[in-house]
């Protein structure tokens, strides 16, 4: 992310960190496992960008991954869905997952702010887990949409007859009869 002279923000990309939690949970009589992120970390962590999940924590039964080499992107059309993002009653980003059959691991794809596109995952049955948005992501995304966001005005319409003028003199006088 970048600001120029006038703190506009010039780059529509901030770099991100997932941590995934992997752990075994009882349902009924079955032990199965589930995967949930437990946040998001705006930057880079130090001295590492690459993509690979890696554990960096252990505790019974539960283990925590890092994926690191995400970006969050902004588009120009999509400053609405970031705007009701920032307005909703839990700003959030959106991690989309995918869930790898052969070894059972879930790898995330995908962060961003984007309702829209987390929707559309959603629909073509994707794995969509959501965060809280992190306090300088926050700022970055309020102020590209300040920056980009113009809401369409209303418009207000003449409403029309439903029949044409003919019509409109074939019909009985106010009040009469038939």
């Amino acid at each position: 992310m970048a600001n120029n002279l006038n703190g506009s923000v010039e780059e529509s990309r901030f770099p991100v960190s997932v941590i995934m939690a992997h752990e075994q949970i009882t349902v009924g009589q079955w032990n199965v496992p589930r995967w949930r992120v437990v946040g998001v970390i705006a930057g880079e962590p130090s001295g590492e960008g690459d993509s690979a999940g890696r554990m960096i924590h252990d505790e019974s039964g539960m283990q925590q991954f890092l994926w690191s080499g995400f970006e969050i992107r902004l588009y120009k059309d999509a400053t609405e869905s970031y705007w009701l993002n920032l307005v909703g009653k839990q700003p959030s980003l959106f991690v989309v997952c995918r869930e790898d059959q052969a070894d059972g691991n879930c790898v995330p794809l995908v962060v961003t702010a984007n309702y829209d596109e987390a929707g559309a995952y959603m629909e073509a049955d994707g794995t969509v887990m959501s965060a809280p948005l992190p306090p300088e992501v926050y700022r970055w995304l309020e102020q590209y949409v300040v920056e980009n966001f113009k809401p369409l005005e209303g418009k207000s319409r003449k409403r029309e007859a439903w029949f044409g003028n003919e019509a409109a003199q074939s019909l009985p006088p106010r009040g009469g009869r038939y």
